[in-house]
């Protein structure tokens, strides 16, 4: 029996087309909504962005510290609520933790608050305090006065987390006016599930550390003899940059380190547990501020990912000279060639990140109403 087929895909009802744009992700139905003015209304229902957000969303509100009625009807859509859910993380367990969404993807995010960490000697005064920030998210953080045992754990139970993702985590902190005791030791990362452990990570929470391996900078308040000591130590014992890890500048002000990645499969219940220690040196360390531990996915469309691909690359791809690709543990340059498929890749992820941005779009969609009216008048021609 012939099957009669529909050219005109006008003719599907709306919630046909949101049921559609549902089952893909929130980048693509942003993409699609400036296709016609029928994907534009149907990207802006609630059955497609109730699709998006966490099936477990109404119980993760459930434990914000502010309540989670007073949140859900400060919104009109589940647009506007997903997208207030990745722009404004919501404190939640009592304010131990913070809850988010990755927005090109709606995973699950978690930042641990530094007083849900375990921090060796933290409830100490004389090699911890306990301040309050007005940048922080958290109404506490954790400035190291002076210690010789640097050690922090933190956990996450898997089920909070979304499965089927690969994720990372970051430490968050930010520095005195001077930061002492990690310029030549590095610390060491563990990222593991069920104690399963990954990798282990070299780690450098010296701000200028990756500015002191290039060019071999020693303090000058070193002597003769323990300048050399130090160029001897870094020699034999301090891993080159290829596989530290350096902080980098986060957009919100703070800085993170990047500690490790992890896989979440299917299914799988235990404990996503982190570790960050310096305890070979025996140098006493000192000026570094913890805000938390982040946890999330390892996306390369993250901007505040290492693996970004960001606009600063792309002038570089289009000059035509080398770019710092990363590569495993080593950070290798790469020349690449123009191409116009390459071009236009790049333009189309800085689009999508323009409409996902809430932003008013109308004056966009002006052309493509009239295009689309002019279609149908030549096809009723």
């Amino acid at each position: 029996m012939a099957v009669e087929s529909c050219g005109d895909i006008h003719a599907l009802p709306e919630d046909c087309i949101a049921n559609a744009l549902s089952l893909t992700s929130p980048k693509d139905a942003c993409r699609l909504s400036a296709v016609a003015s029928t994907f534009r209304s149907a990207s802006q229902s609630d059955t497609v962005w109730d699709r998006f957000l966490p099936s477990d969303y109404p119980h993760i509100l459930s434990r914000a510290v502010n309540a989670s009625e007073s949140l859900l009807a400060k919104f009109h859509s589940k647009k506007d609520l997903y997208l207030h859910l990745c722009d404004h993380p919501i404190l939640i367990d009592g304010g131990t933790k913070s809850f988010s969404l990755e927005k090109w993807s709606g995973k699950k995010c978690y930042m641990l608050a530094a007083r849900e960490l375990s921090i060796v000697w933290g409830d100490t005064p004389q090699y911890w305090q306990w301040i309050s920030l007005p940048e922080s998210r958290f109404s506490e953080v954790a400035e190291l006065l002076n210690v010789c045992w640097f050690e922090i754990r933190g956990k996450i139970n898997t089920k909070e987390l979304s499965p089927g993702t690969n994720y990372a985590a970051y430490l968050v902190f930010t520095c005195k006016s001077r930061v002492s005791g990690f310029e030549y030791q590095p610390a060491e990362a563990f990222v593991s599930i069920g104690g399963h452990e990954s990798e282990k990570r070299t780690i450098c929470l010296d701000p200028e550390g990756a500015q002191r391996q290039r060019y071999q900078i020693v303090p000058r308040r070193l002597g003769l003899f323990y300048q050399r000591l130090a160029r001897v130590q870094r020699q034999l014992d301090v891993p080159t940059e290829g596989n530290t890890e350096y902080p980098k500048q986060r957009s919100d002000g703070w800085m993170e380190v990047d500690l490790g990645e992890c896989f979440v499969k299917e299914g799988e219940d235990g404990d996503l547990e982190l570790s960050l220690m310096e305890v070979n040196g025996g140098n006493w360390k000192s000026g570094v501020i913890i805000q938390g531990i982040e946890i999330r996915p390892k996306s390369f469309m993250h901007p505040e990912n290492d693996d970004y691909w960001s606009w600063s690359h792309g002038e570089n791809v289009l000059a035509n000279e080398p770019v710092p690709v990363k590569s495993g543990q080593h950070i290798v340059e790469v020349k690449p060639q123009v191409s116009t498929s390459f071009m236009f890749v790049l333009t189309w992820k800085e689009m999508s990140a323009y409409h996902l941005e809430h932003s008013s779009i109308d004056h966009i969609h002006i052309p493509f109403d009239q295009f689309e009216a002019e279609a149908h008048r030549l096809l009723d021609f």
